[in-house]
């Protein structure tokens, strides 16, 4: 299993539809600052179903569909869609490739879907969970935590 592509629609900086296509596995997504790395991290997190918020800089749904700017309108709706490679039947799915999207509306409602049928964040929490993609089982070093956890002392790696 492999991550093929992770697609943005609206989501915070990315007005336009987003397609990031990985053909290797991905160990870092690197950029000159204000590109939008932490967006496509946060993308990631949320799509599979982060539920704070706060750890994807947000305070409600509506803080992750794009506000516009002066070259583009905002926009009402956001979505996430990741797509794995599942051709070794890792997921446990019948599908050579696992879809995972997300959708926010501006009056907070959000909805999940896995390979385009509408599901509860439930279903998608399950199906991460049983490939090890879980909340405690993948991790995503945010802007300054490398540096962090380089200069952390001895009691401080061990919290």
């Amino acid at each position: 299993m492999y991550l093929k592509s992770v697609e943005l629609s609206g989501f915070k900086s990315f007005a336009r539809k987003t397609n990031l296509l990985f053909s290797a596995p991905v160990t870092a997504v690197v950029g000159p600052n204000g590109s939008g790395k932490s967006n496509v991290a946060e993308a990631f997190r949320w799509a599979l179903g982060e539920q704070s918020l706060s750890t994807i800089r947000g305070k409600r749904g509506e803080d992750f569909i794009f506000n516009g700017s002066h070259e583009a309108a905002r926009l009402n709706h956001a979505a996430v869609t990741i797509v794995f490679d599942n051709s070794k039947k890792q997921f446990p799915l019948e599908y050579d490739e696992v879809v995972v999207s997300r959708h926010v509306y501006r009056d907070g409602t959000n909805e999940y879907y896995l390979n385009q049928s509408k599901v509860r964040l439930k279903d998608v929490l399950e199906l991460i969970a049983a490939v090890g993609l879980g909340q405690s089982n993948h991790y995503i070093i945010s802007q300054g935590e490398a540096d962090r956890m380089l200069s952390a002392n001895k009691s401080e790696r061990l919290r």
